[in-house]
């Protein structure tokens, strides 16, 4: 005996949280590597300034990097 077609449908309704969840989880993944590749590149940014200032002024000093 064939099962009845709102079959699928009942299955999607209890079970819309863990397709949700495993979208919201991808999402983050996916912003959380956007996020941590704009700092590396930041980080390099600065490290590159302080190095141009270090130069136009003659120190050697290192300058400290903030991490935001």
């Amino acid at each position: 005996m064939p099962l009845p077609r709102t079959l699928p449908s009942f299955r999607q309704l209890t079970e819309w949280h863990v397709r949700s969840q495993h979208i919201s989880r991808r999402n983050a993944l996916v912003a959380s590597t956007a996020l941590a590749e704009r700092r590396r590149q930041r980080v390099d940014a600065d490290e590159f300034l302080d190095s141009l200032a270090r130069r136009r002024n003659g120190s050697t000093t290192l300058l400290a990097v903030g991490h935001r």
